[in-house]
């Protein structure tokens, strides 16, 4: 593909500006941006909306003013404000910091449904139950992608599609190389009914894991929990895990055992990796776990997502403008999304190794009890300014 950038597609129902593959938040955000800008957009979304996914739903207060804008009435939605942190050990020593600004919680389900329906709203073309199978370079400096829709043409392509897709495999990126599937992690996610209180964020930890705790609106809560696929699969499966390793955690034990599970069955992913990824893959602009997959313990990946579509957003329009190539379009994202998220990668990678492994974490835990001011400074690196 040519690095000369092409002008604006022509009005051909098949050929658009922009094509994003994945409706999360990322994608979404950066499909509501480019519309409203004149820009034809697509976006395509396996599932349809609404639906659950497997994340966390604590989101920073960084993102808070971003999504007002795009639209979303997160003042009229009364949503817990989250201002405590709980940090404990596999034997229950437990670790307590105050968060300033902290954050908020909203589910999935709601938050990327408000959102796919701004999009709408805002002229995207949203292909739900569509799934993306390649991505090619094309004539006249367009990609080709061919989905279980039909084929579509776009001068832009961005992948926003998660952890982990059978596109990763064609693109043969690095992170999904065998040597590091010993590495791997699932996640598992519940909502609840329990007495967790509104402004509290807990994570307990585990032997292989950990488990982070919060509300989300109506008076549910969000437990999801992160292991090493090896112990999921020594312990037998889900059940038997949180029965013989997650319930000897005191706190843990206690939500597992009286809290009302409001799913017949948990949500659960599987080959999840921290490995690092590249922010444009074969000239895909990628977004989001696509372009480097966030350990919760960043502070949340859902306003580094949502970060990055604010930063992408006046880049592609200065290229679908002309006034910057695809060359300068693809080096000045990358160098934007280094800036912005590189020092939260490494300190929240650091933590992902010292988490889920009791020694370590029990004198981690023990050492920062008596320092305070260490672990602000360690919560506001894993956390960014509004934007």
């Amino acid at each position: 593909m040519s690095l000369i950038h092409s002008p604006e597609p022509t009005a051909h129902s098949k050929t658009y500006s922009l094509a994003i593959i994945g409706g999360g938040l990322a994608g979404l955000s950066l499909s509501i941006q480019l519309a409203r800008l004149g820009h034809r957009v697509i976006l395509f979304e396996k599932e349809r909306y609404p639906f659950h996914k497997v994340c966390g739903e604590y989101i920073a207060m960084e993102s808070w003013d971003f999504l007002e804008r795009l639209g979303v009435p997160l003042t009229e939605l009364n949503l817990p404000r989250i201002t405590r942190l709980h940090v404990s050990d596999p034997q229950g020593q437990l670790l307590k910091q105050k968060l300033n600004p902290g954050g908020f919680g909203i589910s999935r389900y709601k938050l990327d449904n408000l959102l796919a329906q701004l999009a709408r709203d805002a002229g995207v073309t949203l292909c739900e139950k569509t799934i993306v199978k390649s991505i090619e370079p094309a004539e006249n400096d367009l990609f080709k992608l061919t989905t279980s829709a039909g084929e579509f043409y776009t001068s832009v392509a961005a992948g926003s599609y998660g952890k982990y897709a059978n596109l990763d495999l064609r693109l043969k990126r690095e992170f999904i190389a065998p040597e590091t599937r010993s590495s791997a992690f699932s996640a598992i996610k519940y909502h609840i009914r329990h007495d967790i209180p509104a402004d509290l964020i807990s994570l307990h930890n585990f032997d292989g894991g950990y488990c982070g705790m919060s509300q989300v609106e109506e008076g549910r809560s969000c437990l999801c929990y992160l292991v090493r696929t090896d112990v999921l699969k020594q312990a037998g499966g889900i059940q038997a895990l949180e029965e013989t390793v997650l319930k000897r955690n005191p706190h843990l034990n206690t939500v597992l055992t009286q809290a009302e599970r409001l799913y017949e069955q948990p949500l659960a992913i599987s080959q999840i990796h921290f490995s690092p990824k590249s922010a444009v893959e074969a000239h895909i602009l990628m977004l989001g776990d696509a372009a480097g997959l966030i350990p919760p313990l960043c502070g949340n990946g859902m306003s580094m997502a949502l970060r990055a579509s604010a930063m992408l957003s006046p880049l592609l329009h200065d290229f679908f403008k002309h006034r910057i190539s695809r060359d300068q379009l693809e080096q000045e994202y990358t160098r934007q999304w280094r800036k912005a998220f590189l020092t939260r990668l490494r300190t929240g990678n650091l933590l992902q190794h010292l988490f889920g492994k009791p020694t370590p974490v029990s004198l981690a835990l023990r050492s920062l009890e008596p320092l305070p001011g260490v672990v602000r400074q360690l919560v506001n690196l894993t956390h960014g300014k509004p934007f």
